[in-house]
């Protein structure tokens, strides 16, 4: 059993880099965001939630405009229906988001009274639009409080773990945040891991030592990639 859930990780993993193509192509076509200086690179490994609400949302930082980039990985374990993570921004702008990983992953951006505003699932109409803006860095958001959700998207089973990785920016930068989530601790959940699922979070617990072996001022699309190192 321990080898065929090790087995079905591998396979997995094997499979990341042709998922994430296009997700990269698209950071690529809007890469116009760099970095200051020497920038400044802090790290951080923390474990979500078992609160399945915004209440339990992970904290990945504060976006200030020409001056911090936010950085988050994670997976959607076996059974692990929504994340949720929340950040701060100091002024309004015109934001960037980058994504990279498993195909069936859905990400909306949502406001502090938990409406919409941009929705990765293309039968979303106007807020779908939204969302290619975010992309595309062309979508303006005001100062205030801001929650990621992210799920799978529907007709996905909830027994595949999906991986992925995002990034927030708002023109230049010159201070990297890196967040690598993990998923509760059992005695949280009430939930045994299985093998595949350990191994899969002891991967992204890794993540820190590849984050930080990434030069500083690394292209967005670098960035995200780097963060999937530990799945070579």
């Amino acid at each position: 059993m321990a080898d065929d859930a090790l087995s079905s990780v591998s396979s997995m993993v094997s499979g990341l880099n042709a998922s994430i193509k296009n997700a990269v192509e698209a950071i690529k076509k809007s890469q116009s965001n760099q970095a200051v200086g020497d920038v400044q690179e802090y790290s951080k490994t923390v474990k979500k939630s078992a609160l399945t609400t915004t209440a339990g949302a992970t904290d990945i930082g504060v976006l200030a405009k020409n001056a911090t980039r936010l950085n988050v990985a994670s997976t959607l374990t076996a059974n692990d229906k929504v994340d949720f993570y929340k950040f701060k921004v100091t002024t309004k702008g015109e934001m960037t988001m980058g994504q990279v990983g498993d195909d069936g992953v859905r990400v909306q951006l949502m406001n502090r009274l938990g409406r919409v505003l941009a929705d990765s699932d293309p039968k979303s109409g106007d807020n779908y639009d939204s969302f290619k803006k975010l992309q595309a860095g062309n979508l303006t958001v005001d100062k205030g409080d801001y929650t990621l959700r992210v799920t799978r998207d529907k007709g996905q089973s909830d027994k595949d773990p999906k991986n992925y990785a995002m990034q927030l920016v708002m023109g230049n930068y010159s201070k990297d945040y890196d967040t690598v989530a993990k998923a509760p601790a059992k005695g949280d959940t009430g939930l045994a891991l299985t093998t595949g699922q350990q191994a899969t979070l002891d991967g992204l617990n890794s993540a820190i030592g590849s984050l930080n072996s990434i030069p500083t001022g690394q292209t967005g699309t670098q960035k995200l990639m780097g963060s999937f190192n530990l799945f070579a």
